[in-house]
């Protein structure tokens, strides 16, 4: 399907005001993130723990084969 030429800019009119509320939509930026010296509650053990238990794991494996 062709599209003639003064349709062409009403498609890009109709694009571009249809797009418009999706950009106002966007929240504050907030806090930044938190402040120096506030600790911060990351749970690291949990996926580091599983994730060196498979690395030694594999190890083990591929040392057994050699």
């Amino acid at each position: 399907m062709r599209f003639t030429l003064p349709l062409r800019p009403a498609l890009l009119a109709a694009a571009l005001l249809l797009s418009a509320p999706a950009a106002l939509a966007q929240g504050n930026p907030g806090s930044g993130g938190p402040q120096p010296g506030q600790p911060t509650a990351v749970p690291i053990d949990g996926g580091a723990s599983l994730l060196l238990a498979g690395g030694a794991a594999y190890a083990l494996a591929r040392l057994r084969r050699r």
